[in-house]
């Protein structure tokens, strides 16, 4: 028997029923913590490059080539499977993209106890980049699933909402990455200084046995978030359903732009969005989202690696607690977008885009004019608000356009599709930005890993390599200030 969930419209927001709000917390809510989850996945490498590297196993301009090909294998999965997800539903594509990345984890997790342990001597850099790789192409199905499930559940009107929770959800997978991840590093050392660990890694050290050993247990920087993924996987496989008639309720128009009647193929999609003026918006985003993975990474792996060439990693409470203030800062920019943007722009999504892109620009300049006030146990104050601020709205801009504008543009029968082009761009504006930074920035040119640079004036080239990015940024974003879904457009 199907439920009535569409009560009435007030303001052109469709009013639910408790029930069916009810359900559709049971739907994302599992789904979410699995999406945290994959992105726990993705950056436990981030986390511990300096274990492997203390376990002789990497070097950092391994790990950035490790990177680099995991970036390019997360592109390639978006164009080969978001069809896929587009034919089966999201929940196949959570399902199967969870699945893949779990074997992935436990098997980078059995290389490198075997390595440590002396059992293997087989290339450990040449098996990580194959299994990382690997890894990435499976998590390319967390995105443009998780969007491609709440389409149907979430109108227009009211998917700021949704904004907030996908913007969250990647602050949670970051702090999930990075204060879990730093914290099973220093729980599972062989030497450990009980008065220096954290309450988390003090907790991690209780629950897993580890440290104080032989050697280092370093495995468990895949071991654990495999074993967390594959916790929601349970509640994923009994709640999560692809629309809300699938649950027993009544289907119900939520006010998308259909890109086409039919379920297009990928070239097909890729012609619609680059060659086709009808659907400029979608290009726009494409290119403002470039510009944001080059600033989100340009910002959340570089400062860890300023703050320990600096020496103040351990002492200033931003770069001690990057996996919280990652948390915070998501946080507050998801919850900030996805509310105004449904009260005061009646559900545009250009306009914060575009407010946000130009705090982006206030941010790399603050960072820019007092990074050389940042010295060895003194971490600026002025540099960090300027760098919280561009992760406030980094964050907020990520959710509210490849978690919201993708689908609200490209319609139920492409929905994963578009995710996929947009988040794609995403990571090829992180390629750029890495190449980029590996000329100008010391550190990450080939010989500066050997020593430390300590001089923060040398690092002055990396908010100055963000700053063209945020302001392209803000200019497309004007570009689309008044774009809002044309829901009879479809052909």
């Amino acid at each position: 028997m199907v439920k009535q969930s569409l009560i009435t419209f007030k303001n052109g927001t469709p009013v639910h029923t408790p029930s069916y709000r009810f359900r559709r917390f049971l739907n994302w809510f599992p789904l979410g913590l699995g999406y945290a989850s994959l992105v726990f996945m993705r950056y436990g490498l981030n986390a511990g490059q300096h274990a492997l590297g203390d376990d002789n196993l990497m070097t950092e301009a391994d790990f950035y080539r490790i990177f680099a090909w995991g970036s390019a294998m997360y592109v390639i999965g978006f164009l080969t499977m978001s069809p896929l997800v587009d034919r089966k539903g999201g929940r196949w594509g959570m399902l199967f993209g969870l699945t893949g990345t779990i074997i992935c984890n436990l098997m980078m997790s059995f290389l490198v106890m075997e390595t440590i342990n002396g059992s293997w001597k087989l290339p450990f850099v040449s098996i990580m980049t194959v299994l990382y790789s690997a890894n990435m192409f499976f998590q390319s199905l967390g995105a443009m699933s998780i969007v491609a499930v709440n389409l149907p559940w979430f109108h227009t009107r009211g998917r700021g909402f949704f904004a907030t929770i996908f913007g969250f959800l990647i602050a949670l997978g970051n702090y999930f990455a990075f204060d879990w991840g730093y914290a099973i590093v220093d729980a599972t050392r062989k030497q450990i200084d009980l008065d220096k660990l954290s309450i988390t890694a003090s907790a991690f050290r209780s629950i897993l046995g580890t440290g104080g050993h032989a050697m280092n247990e370093s495995w468990w920087l895949f071991l654990f978030p495999a074993l967390f993924g594959l916790f929601w996987m349970i509640p994923i496989l009994i709640t999560l359903r692809n629309t809300p008639s699938d649950a027993g309720f009544e289907e119900f128009d939520t006010g998308v732009e259909n890109m086409s009647a039919n379920s297009l193929t990928m070239f097909q999609m890729l012609k619609e969005v680059f060659l086709n003026p009808k659907h400029r918006v979608v290009l726009i985003i494409c290119l403002i989202e470039f510009c944001s993975g080059a600033i989100r990474n340009g910002s959340i792996q570089t400062y860890p690696k300023f703050a320990s060439h600096i020496g103040f990693k351990d002492d200033f409470f931003l770069s001690s607690n990057w996996g919280l203030a990652l948390l915070i800062a998501g946080l507050i920019g998801a919850n900030a977008t996805g509310w105004i943007s449904d009260k005061f722009f009646q559900s545009r999504r250009g306009p914060m885009a575009m407010m946000l892109y130009f705090l982006m620009i206030i941010g790399s300049a603050i960072i820019a004019f007092s990074i050389g006030q940042n010295t060895q146990h003194n971490g600026s104050l002025v540099t960090g608000v300027g760098l919280f601020i561009i992760l406030m709205s980094v964050i907020g801009v990520h959710g509210i356009l490849s978690g919201t504008a993708s689908a609200e543009f490209a319609g139920p029968k492409n929905v994963a599709k578009s995710v996929g082009i947009i988040d794609g761009a995403v990571y090829l504006g992180t390629s750029l930005q890495s190449f980029i930074m590996g000329i100008y920035v010391p550190v990450f040119q080939p010989g500066a890993s050997l020593h430390k640079i300590t001089d923060p004036n040398e690092w002055l080239a990396w908010p100055i390599i963000i700053l063209p990015f945020t302001i392209f940024g803000a200019i497309l974003g004007m570009k689309i200030y008044h774009a809002y879904p044309n829901k009879g457009r479809a052909h």
